[in-house]
C-alpha cells in the first residue's frame, strides 16, 4: 500500500517553494520520488530548497518567478517543458495577504489579494495542463485557507480570494476530469515565518493554541503529508476535495481586536 505514495520519476512545480508550506511540499515530494521545480520570488531560498530535493536524488530547477506577474507563470510552465519535458504535479502554494479592516480595504487591495491567492493558481494550471492532457494525466494541488470557510474580522479580501480558491478547484475539477485530478488543502494555522508576523508575543501565541481543538499550531510538514497524498496514486479515487487540515477548527481562532463599527 505505502507504494501508492510514491510519485517516482514525476515532475513537480511548487511556487512559493522557497519557505514554510511550500519548502515542505517539495522536500516531501521529492523524498517521495519526484524531481521539482522551485518557484519563489527569493533565489537563495529557493537555492537552500534545492540542496535538500537533491540530497534525496532528485533534480531541481529553480526558477526565481513574481507570479504576480502573468508572463512570469507561463514562463515558468515552460521553463519546466524545457528541462523535463513533461508535468506531472502542481502544487499552487504562492498567495497570502495581510489582515485589514472592511473600510480600510481599497478596490486595488482587494484585486490584488484575488489575483495573488487565485488568479495565479488559475494562470499556471491552464499553462500546465495542456501538458497533462497530452500525457493522459496530472494532478493539480491548490493550497487554500481555512478563512476561506471561516468568518473573522479584517479577512474581506484574503478570506474571499481563498474561498474563491477553493470553489475554483472543485470546478477545475469538473471540467478536467477524468485525466487531471484537482484538489485543495484548507489550510488553518501553521506555524510558518508568515505566521510570526502575528505571533509578536506569546499571550497571541497560546490564544490561538488554545482556539484550536489539537491545542497546538499546524506544522508545514502536516500540510506536506496531504499535498504529497493527493499528488499521488494513493489519491487516484479523489478529485474536486477541500481537505481541511486546520486542527479541528470551526471557527476563528484569534480576535484581531477590531473595533466595532
Amino acid at each position: 500500500m505505502l507504494e501508492r505514495f510514491r510519485v517516482d520519476g514525476k515532475i513537480a512545480i511548487v511556487t512559493g517553494a522557497g519557505r514554510g508550506i511550500g519548502a515542505a511540499t517539495a522536500r516531501a515530494l521529492a523524498e517521495a520520488g519526484a524531481h521539482v521545480v522551485l518557484a519563489s520570488r527569493t533565489a537563495e531560498q529557493l537555492e537552500a530548497v534545492a540542496a535538500d530535493v537533491r540530497a534525496f536524488g532528485r533534480e531541481a530547477l529553480v526558477v526565481p518567478t513574481d507570479v504576480n506577474e502573468n508572463e512570469n507563470i507561463v514562463a515558468l510552465a515552460d521553463a519546466t517543458i524545457e528541462a523535463f519535458g513533461r508535468i506531472d504535479i502542481v502544487v499552487n502554494n504562492a498567495g497570502g495577504t495581510p489582515p485589514r479592516p472592511f473600510l480600510d480595504t481599497s478596490p486595488g487591495y482587494f484585486e490584488r489579494a484575488f489575483h495573488f491567492n487565485t488568479t495565479t493558481a488559475f494562470v499556471l494550471s491552464k499553462a500546465a495542463v495542456p501538458h497533462m492532457l497530452e500525457q493522459g494525466e496530472g494532478t493539480i494541488v491548490n493550497i487554500s485557507s481555512a478563512i476561506g470557510r471561516l468568518r473573522d474580522r479584517g479577512f474581506s479580501a484574503y478570506g474571499t480570494a481563498k474561498a474563491a480558491l477553493s470553489h475554483l478547484t472543485r470546478l477545475m475539477a469538473a471540467d478536467l476530469a477524468p485525466k487531471v485530478r484537482v484538489n485543495g488543502i484548507a489550510v488553518g494555522s501553521v506555524a510558518t515565518s508568515a505566521l510570526k508576523t502575528v505571533l509578536t508575543d506569546e499571550g497571541i501565541r497560546n490564544e490561538m493554541v488554545g482556539g484550536t481543538p489539537l491545542k497546538r499550531l499546524g506544522e508545514p510538514d502536516d500540510i506536506a503529508l496531504c499535498a504529497l497524498y493527493l499528488a499521488s496514486p494513493a489519491a487516484s479515487f479523489v478529485t474536486g476535495k477541500i481537505f481541511e487540515i486546520d486542527g479541528g477548527l470551526e471557527e476563528a481562532n484569534l480576535a484581531l481586536g477590531l473595533p466595532d463599527l
